[in-house]
């Protein structure tokens, strides 16, 4: 057992750097390693429900840092954020009604294709052109979209509008500064479902898992706040892809 909370506070250090540096708010670095440790049999149930309430915390703290920093856009943000809590309340009811393996072969499977996409099409290693503003069509179906499958998968909706507004012409910094807010809707409505189903006292949340994750990730996003600002654009992009392949790996493995 405390081994397994030491392995969580070490993972909730990484994903205190990762929430600042790429927006995740802890989703790709959370639930593989919840999965891995958890000794409940729904064991991607309950990392799904964990990385979503890590994140309520994680997104918040980061919010508030890159709006002080005057990284926060409101018209990449808004009406985006109520489509993609929209999208969050079902994709996370339809995720407590799939099963344990179709969750993992999923998260596994959209982790591959992401990183295929961010290296194969043009526009995600290195900004194109001038800012572009958000389509209509791309803020309300697109929104609901990112929602469902990032609280489907508990990944924070960061993997899907880091690319998008990265493709929009946005410096990776803007870009994974804006992901931290897009998340809060997300995380909050998985959170409130996961906590509400599955067989455990909190749901298909543990608790303890959320609570050590949560003791690493909080002093790091203090700590790493400005390291965002002194990355090189292109090393930022090729570092999220990197990291990427790391949860895949890890998921993989697990």
């Amino acid at each position: 057992m405390l081994t397994s909370i030491l392995v969580l506070l070490l993972f909730g250090c990484l994903s205190g750097v990762t929430t600042v540096l790429f927006g995740f708010g802890g989703g790709f670095v959370t639930v593989p390693v919840v999965a891995a440790v958890t000794s409940r049999g729904d064991a991607m149930h309950v990392a799904i429900a964990t990385s979503t309430a890590v994140m309520v915390v994680n997104a918040v703290s980061a919010t508030v840092v890159q709006a002080r920093a005057g990284r926060l856009r409101r018209d990449y943000l808004w009406p985006l954020a109520a489509f993609v809590a929209l999208g969050a309340v079902a994709g996370s009811i339809t995720a407590t009604f799939a099963g344990d393996g179709l969750l993992r072969v999923l998260f596994v499977a959209y982790l591959a294709l992401t990183i295929v996409d961010s290296l194969v099409r043009g526009g995600f290693l290195a900004p194109q052109g001038e800012l572009r503003p958000l389509s209509r069509f791309t803020t309300t179906a697109g929104g609901v979209g990112i929602g469902a499958v990032a609280s489907f998968l508990g990944v924070g909706g960061s993997v899907l509008t880091v690319p998008l507004l990265r493709r929009k012409g946005l410096p990776m910094a803007d870009a994974t500064a804006m992901a931290n807010p897009l998340s809060v809707p997300v995380a909050v409505v998985a959170t409130v479902v996961y906590a509400t189903a599955g067989s455990g006292p909190a749901g298909y949340l543990d608790p303890i898992a959320s609570t050590a994750l949560l003791a690493g990730s909080l002093p790091t996003i203090a700590l790493v706040r400005r390291v965002a600002d002194r990355l090189p654009d292109r090393v930022h992009a090729i570092a999220y892809v990197a990291l990427l392949a790391a949860a895949l790996l890890a998921v993989a493995v697990s």
